[in-house]
């Protein structure tokens, strides 16, 4: 071929300044685009949901105060009594998640104590927020990571298997009712630049209301995200909170963890939530105060001579009239979460006060009498018993903890003549001489 035959060519310049034009142009048009559309093409480009997360208006979550103060109902040192017998004091090996939660919800991330048996409140949340922790507490058994580190943000692992966290988004809402602060660093596996903000995104974006527990999605979101009520989950589908209490009251009553009752709560608590921020409309706040009525009513008929509430609280007057067989922890679950919700909710949304007082007598009583064994095995339901009272003190665990132990310090067993204790001063009776004490 001739140099005649040749076909012109652009020069190079020209053919990469076309280029920057034409990915400029696509650039422009995909950010003029409607916020959907460039969704469906960042999840065709990248096979992920991106969402358009809604940005929380705070560093720190809401908190929903109680709103009664019933020293009638329980005395400082009933309420110290219990508390004690709440305290984290944990093995460190193995520890399981749903314990921590438990009590880092009720003690929160700032509280302290002066026993070093006793997990502290940063301690709690360094082993649900630091994978190293975690593993360290772990190192001889072989689970997977509490922290399931994406692309898209930090998910947490949940279920029936050792070393899990058992309910969905329980880890969120457990570590934001404890005050968490959103820019709270998270540690994953290979990943050490998250935050509590992080986890949100990603809970807002694995939301959907078909799962089979919502209570405590309802509560992180409810914490974290008012004034906003609506945003945009997987799929780009919109959820509300409307939403969410639609999804509540579904079902059975007694359907739901802990014989329903902490879908209780969380209705409860987002009512409380409205009347400050306006999330939901009067349309689903009816449905929510109906529903919270009809527990009412419930409950008022279903109590027990001697103060505590059933597992079958719905079946009303017939719980009593053919009682069903519970164990005394299935009771302990069933009376300490209805007195927790009952302490935030306004007072027509409670039985009489008679029964509220007998309810609180039944549950400390209940609760003291345990052995720690006892309450280790069974510390997730006793945890709430010490919130519910603390609450009807109008205080939290912490709090009223520190005033008691700086008014009440612990007497340190007598010593021989070498400094060591006597020989009949035991653990066991030390730990005597310290329940005494609060009585």
């Amino acid at each position: 071929m001739t140099t005649s035959d040749r076909k012109p060519r652009l020069p190079f310049a020209a053919v990469i300044t076309v280029q920057v034009i034409l990915v400029a142009s696509i650039g422009l048009a995909f950010a003029l685009s409607p916020a959907e559309q460039r969704r469906n093409v960042q999840r065709l480009v990248t096979a992920t949901d991106v969402l358009a997360t809604p940005a929380p208006p705070r560093t720190e979550p809401l908190t929903v105060e109680p709103l009664y103060d019933r020293p009638d109902f329980i005395s400082d040192e009933d309420l110290a009594a219990v508390l004690q017998q709440v305290l984290p004091r944990f093995p460190r090996a193995e520890l399981k998640p749903n314990f921590v939660e438990h009590a880092v919800r009720i003690w929160g991330v700032n509280a302290e104590f002066d026993d070093p048996e006793v997990l502290n409140g940063a301690e709690l949340r360094d082993f649900l927020t630091d994978h190293a922790r975690f593993s360290t507490s772990w190192a001889q058994a072989n689970v997977k990571p509490l922290l399931d580190v994406r692309q898209t943000g930090i998910a947490i692992h949940y279920g029936a298997d050792p070393g899990a966290s058992v309910h969905h988004d329980h880890w969120l809402a457990s570590l934001t009712e404890a005050g968490i602060r959103l820019d709270a660093p998270v540690f994953g596996p290979g990943r050490h630049n998250a935050t509590i903000a992080d986890v949100l995104s990603e809970a807002l974006r694995d939301f959907r209301l078909d799962e089979a527990e919502t209570e405590w999605t309802a509560m992180a979101f409810g914490l974290w995200l008012p004034p906003t009520s609506h945003w945009t989950g997987r799929g780009g589908r919109e959820y509300s909170f409307d939403l969410l209490v639609e999804r509540l009251v579904r079902g059975e009553r007694t359907q739901g963890v802990c014989a329903g009752t902490h879908r209780v709560y969380s209705l409860a608590l987002l009512l409380r939530i409205d009347d400050e921020f306006d999330i939901l409309s009067d349309e689903a706040r009816t449905i929510a105060r109906d529903y919270l009525e009809e527990v009412r009513d419930a409950i008022t008929a279903s109590q027990f001579p001697d103060g505590h509430w059933p597992s079958n609280w719905p079946a009303g007057a017939a719980a009593v009239e053919d009682p069903v067989e519970d164990e005394q922890y299935q009771q302990v679950i069933a009376t300490g979460h209805h007195l927790e919700w009952l302490a935030i909710a306004p007072r027509e949304l409670h039985p009489p006060d008679e029964q509220i007082g007998c309810a609180a007598r039944w549950v400390i009583d209940v609760t003291v009498d345990q052995t720690p064994a006892e309450i280790l095995e069974r510390y997730t339901f006793f945890s709430h018993v010490g919130n519910a009272l603390a609450l009807w003190r109008n205080t939290h665990p912490a709090e009223f903890w520190t005033r008691w132990a700086a008014d009440h310090p612990v007497e340190e067993p007598p010593a021989n003549d070498d400094g060591v204790p006597a020989a009949d001063d035991t653990l066991s009776d030390a730990g005597d001489d310290r329940q005494e004490t609060l009585e």
